[in-house]
C-alpha cells in the first residue's frame, strides 16, 4: 500500500467534505484530505474489535462513552467555528468522549478524551505526525498507537499541553504472558497485550 491519495490541492471545509460519496472514507487535516482506501487490514480489524469489546465492557454503567471507526471527530479552529468552516475532520480507530454535550448525530465536535489508533502502512506516517500533533495541540488526553507489525502498544499523556516520551509496550518484552497496557486517565482500563496480538 502507498501513501493515502490526497484531493486536488485545495483547502477543504465541511461544506465540501459532506457532499463526498458516502462509500468513500476520508480525513481532512488543515483542510487536506487523505482517502482512507483500501481498507484495514484482517489483523487490523481484530486488533479493532479486541480494544473495542475491552474498553467497551471497561465503561458500561459509566458516563464515558466509546466509537469505533467510522466516527468523525470534528476539530474546530478556533473552538467556537462554524461547522461548515471545519478544516480538520478524523476518523481514529477509536475514540472515547466523556463530555456528551461534545456528542452530536455527526460525530464528536472537539477532542475526544482517549483515542486509539493502529498503524497501517497506508497511515502509519499519518498517525505518528500530523494526527500525534493534531490530538496533542487539541487536547486529546491520552492517545494510544497500536503496531501490529512491530507488535507494540505506546501510550502518549498530555502533560501541561504537551505529550510526554510515551510508555512502550513491547509484546516480547518479557516471557511472561500477562503483559499489560494500562491506560493512565482511565484508571482500571487495562488490556492484555500478548492477547492482543495472539
Amino acid at each position: 500500500m502507498g501513501e493515502p491519495v490526497k484531493k486536488a490541492d485545495h483547502k477543504f471545509t465541511y461544506s465540501e467534505y459532506r457532499l463526498w460519496p458516502e462509500d468513500e472514507r476520508w480525513e481532512m487535516i488543515d483542510g487536506i484530505a487523505y482517502n482512507m482506501s483500501p481498507a484495514p487490514s484482517a489483523k487490523h480489524q481484530e486488533i479493532s474489535f479486541e480494544i473495542a469489546r475491552v474498553i467497551g465492557n471497561f465503561l458500561k454503567n459509566k458516563s464515558c462513552r466509546a466509537f469505533s471507526a467510522p466516527f468523525d471527530v470534528y476539530i474546530p479552529e478556533p473552538p467556537d467555528q462554524d461547522l461548515n468552516e471545519i478544516t480538520t475532520i478524523v476518523q481514529p480507530d477509536l475514540s472515547v468522549i466523556c463530555n456528551s454535550e461534545k456528542i452530536f448525530d455527526k460525530g464528536c465536535m472537539g477532542a475526544p478524551d482517549l483515542i486509539v489508533e493502529i498503524l497501517s502502512p497506508s497511515t502509519s506516517a499519518r498517525d505518528l505526525n500530523e494526527k500525534f500533533h493534531l490530538y496533542e495541540k487539541s487536547g486529546v488526553k491520552e492517545y494510544w498507537v497500536i503496531d501490529p507489525g512491530n507488535e507494540y502498544v505506546r501510550i502518549f499523556q498530555l502533560i501541561e499541553g504537551k505529550y510526554d516520551y510515551g510508555f512502550l509496550i513491547p509484546s516480547d518484552d518479557i516471557a511472561d504472558k500477562n503483559i499489560i497496557a494500562a491506560s493512565i486517565v482511565f484508571p482500571g482500563f487495562q488490556i492484555n497485550i500478548k492477547q492482543l496480538f495472539s
